[in-house]
């Protein structure tokens, strides 16, 4: 499966494999297309990172031992970054192993040789532990490749972290959450500045200007926050790719 196709599929099926037995993923990547999921395979440590931060896979199947490289320093690299769950494989079985791997941030782990349809019932666990909270609290934006979670007061895009200040925050999560939808620049004001709106105050211009800075355009250079002249503003979505749990 090339990365076209895993652009493609659906972002809560869409899986990553890191592991450089090519005869392996592709026995997996067939298993899991049966299951209902799309498996998108790397051989290597440092694809896998990149991978694992573009956001667009909803779970990382990640082999430890990947020739040259280590995959707990792998998943080191991806946690630094990313919350995006992880599942360890590894022919070594032992404890230590296993220990190692959850306390640098595996959400679980499974010795090889395995039973395909365990690993497929481990990833479904895994999913609904680390999806339903976030459902449950109903206070999730994702568009595109950014991921705000307004309970954490944490954006993401493309899997990174970015660090904003809290007004900046307010703004995106507005206009995030009605991504698609211009958004007045007198309902900004009066709602994440707490003021009313004078046509001279120029202040959330200031900080919507900050926001393109610090988050980027959209794939293809396209403006992630586009200004509407004499409206206000509008945060650009694909409508297949908006949600809003709660």
């Amino acid at each position: 499966m090339d990365a076209r196709m895993a652009a493609h599929a659906s972002a809560s099926t869409r899986l990553l494999l890191v592991d450089d037995d090519v005869e392996l993923c592709e026995l997996i990547r067939r298993f899991f297309a049966d299951e209902g999921f799309d498996v998108y395979a790397v051989h290597t440590g440092d694809a896998g990172v990149e991978a694992a931060l573009s956001g667009r896979y909803a779970l990382v199947l990640l082999d430890v031992m990947l020739g040259r490289s280590n995959g707990f320093d792998v998943l080191r690299h991806i946690r630094a970054a990313s919350s995006v769950p992880v599942v360890m494989l590894t022919a070594k079985g032992d404890a230590l192993d296993r220990i190692v791997g959850l306390e640098i941030g595996a959400d679980d782990y499974l010795p090889k040789p395995f039973d395909p349809k365990e690993l497929a019932a481990r990833v479904r666990a895994v999913l609904r532990r680390t999806q339903a909270p976030r459902a449950l609290r109903g206070r999730a934006v994702v568009v595109d490749d950014l991921e705000l979670d307004a309970a954490s007061r944490s954006v993401r895009r493309a899997g990174r972290l970015v660090e904003l200040t809290t007004v900046e925050f307010d703004l995106l999560e507005a206009l995030a959450g009605e991504a698609g939808q211009v958004v007045s620049r007198e309902s900004l004001v009066r709602r994440i500045l707490g003021r009313d709106f004078s046509p001279f105050d120029r202040s959330i211009d200031t900080h919507v200007y900050h926001l393109r800075r610090k988050l980027g355009p959209l794939a293809g250079g396209v403006e992630r926050i586009v200004g509407v002249r004499g409206v206000g503003y509008l945060y650009a979505c694909s409508s297949k790719s908006f949600s809003r749990s709660g």
